[in-house]
C-alpha cells in the first residue's frame, strides 16, 4: 500500500497502518489514527509514544462510566492505542512506560470484552505458570470447530480480536487467542522468552482447549499471525491434532527479513552471528541500524523477547526460527499459506518467506496472495483485514 505518511520511515508508517486496519472491527476509528500519527515526529520514539499515549487516555477517560455499547467500543480503541504508544520502547526493558502502558491496554480491553457475549479470558496451564489468552464460545448447538490463534514477533492476544477472532465468532467458530513465550503477557507477567520449537507450546492449549464445552476435537485448526507464519506451521509438524493450519503470512526463514539489511550473504551474517566475538559484525549491525527504521526497532524489539543481550546475539538465536531443518515436510494437516505482495519483511517472489514455506510442504496446500489493488498487499494484510478474514475463514470452512 502507498506510503502516505512518515515518508522516510517505514516502520513508522507501517505501525500506522496496522492501527488504522483495525478500524474495520472497531479497533481503531481511522480519524483518531491519523490525527495521532499527525502529532509524531519522524524516527522519534518519545514522541510516538506520547501522542499515542494522549489519544488512549482521553477515550478511556470518555468511555468509563459511558453506556455499555459506548463504554465497550471507546475502550476497544483506547486498549489499541495504549498497547501502540509502548510499542517502541522495547531497547530499554526497565523503561516504566512499557509496563504502564500494557498494563492500561490489557485492563481497557477486558473491561470492554466484558461487554461481548460469549467472550472470555482465560489461563492456560504451561509448565508451572499460565498462558494468558481469551476464549470466544461459537454460536450454534452441539461441538463446534474451533480456531486457534496466536500472534507474532510483537503483536498481543487482544490484537486478535480484530484480526479474526470476531469475525470467527460470528461465523459460528470457537476462538482460543493466546499469548505464548516471548508475546506480551508472557514477557509482561513471566519474562517468558521466546522459542522455536512452538509446538511445545500449542501442545498444552490443545490440553486445555478439548476439555472446554462446545469443541470439537478433529475440527481444531491453528493460525499464526507475522512470525506466527513461522511458530504455526512449526507446531503443526510435530502436533497431530491439528486439522488445519493457516499462516498469515508464511515465514521459511525469520531472520533473513533482517539480514537483508547488512552488506554480507545471509549464511555469512548466520555464522558469523554464532561467533563470541565478531566486532566487525557489530560495527556493521550498527551502521545498518542507523540506515534501517526497520532494523532499529527490530533488534531492540528481538533482544527483548528473546533476552539476548547484544544485537548480534539476537540475530543469533533468530536464526533458529527456520525450516532449513526439513521440518515443513512432516506437516500432515492442510496448510494455507499467505502472502503480501509488498511484504516489508519478506517480499514478494519466489525466495519470499511464504512462497519458499510453500514450496517446502508436502502435503495438501494453497497459497493466498493479497494485493496492492485489494489494499491487503503489507505484511498481513492490514489495509484489508475483511477480505482477510473472509477468505481465511472460507478456506477453513471448506476445510474443516
Amino acid at each position: 500500500m502507498k506510503q502516505l505518511m512518515f515518508p522516510d520511515d517505514e516502520q513508522f508508517w507501517f505501525e500506522t497502518l496496522r492501527n488504522l486496519g483495525f478500524a474495520a472491527y472497531g479497533g481503531s476509528d481511522v480519524g483518531e489514527v491519523v490525527a495521532t500519527a499527525a502529532k509524531v515526529a519522524p524516527g522519534d520514539y518519545d514522541s510516538w509514544h506520547d501522542a499515542w499515549l494522549a489519544t488512549a487516555e482521553r477515550l478511556e477517560t470518555e468511555a468509563r462510566g459511558a453506556g455499555p455499547i459506548s463504554e465497550r467500543d471507546g475502550l476497544l480503541r483506547a486498549s489499541t492505542y495504549y498497547r501502540a504508544a509502548e510499542f517502541f520502547l522495547h531497547g530499554d526493558p526497565d523503561d516504566p512506560r512499557i509496563d504502564q502502558a500494557y498494563t492500561r491496554s490489557v485492563a481497557c480491553f477486558r473491561d470492554a470484552a466484558a461487554h461481548i457475549p460469549g467472550l472470555a479470558p482465560v489461563r492456560i496451564p504451561y509448565q508451572g505458570t499460565e498462558l494468558h489468552g481469551y476464549f470466544y464460545q461459537g454460536a450454534g448447538q452441539g461441538p463446534r470447530p474451533t480456531l486457534v490463534m496466536h500472534n507474532g514477533f510483537d503483536g498481543a492476544a487482544e490484537e486478535l480480536h480484530f484480526f479474526g477472532a470476531a469475525g470467527g465468532q460470528e461465523r459460528g467458530y470457537n476462538i482460543l487467542t493466546f499469548d505464548g513465550p516471548g508475546q506480551p503477557a508472557a514477557i509482561h507477567r513471566d519474562g517468558l522468552v521466546f522459542r522455536p520449537d512452538w509446538e511445545h507450546v500449542v501442545g498444552p492449549v490443545l490440553d486445555f482447549l478439548t476439555r472446554q464445552p462446545g469443541v470439537d476435537p478433529a475440527r481444531i485448526a491453528l493460525l499464526g499471525v507475522s512470525l506466527g507464519g513461522f511458530l504455526a506451521p512449526r507446531a503443526a509438524g510435530y502436533e497431530p491434532r491439528l486439522a488445519a493450519v493457516v499462516a498469515v503470512d508464511g515465514v521459511f526463514d525469520a531472520v533473513s527479513a533482517l539480514t537483508a539489511h547488512l552488506p554480507l550473504p545471509h549464511d555469512e551474517v548466520v555464522r558469523r552471528a554464532a561467533a563470541e566475538h565478531d566486532e566487525d559484525l557489530d560495527r556493521m549491525i550498527a551502521d545498518a541500524r542507523r540506515r534501517s527504521p526497520t532494523l532499529r526497532w527490530a533488534c531492540d524489539h528481538g533482544r527483548y523477547v528473546t533476552g539476548s543481550s547484544t544485537d548480534r546475539a539476537f540475530l543469533a538465536e533468530y536464526a533458529r526460527y527456520t525450516f532449513a531443518d526439513g521440518s515443513a515436510a512432516k506437516i500432515g494437516c492442510p496448510v494455507l499459506v499467505c502472502e503480501a505482495v509488498s511484504d516489508l519483511f519478506y517480499p514478494a517472489g519466489e525466495e519470499s518467506g511464504p512462497r519458499k514455506l510453500y514450496r517446502h510442504l508436502t502435503g495438501p496446500k494453497e497459497l493466498l496472495s493479497f494485493t496492492e489493488e485489494e489494499g491487503g498487499d503489507a505484511h498481513c494484510h492490514p489495509g484489508a483485514l475483511r477480505l482477510a478474514v473472509a477468505r481465511i475463514f472460507d478456506w477453513l470452512d471448506a476445510t474443516i
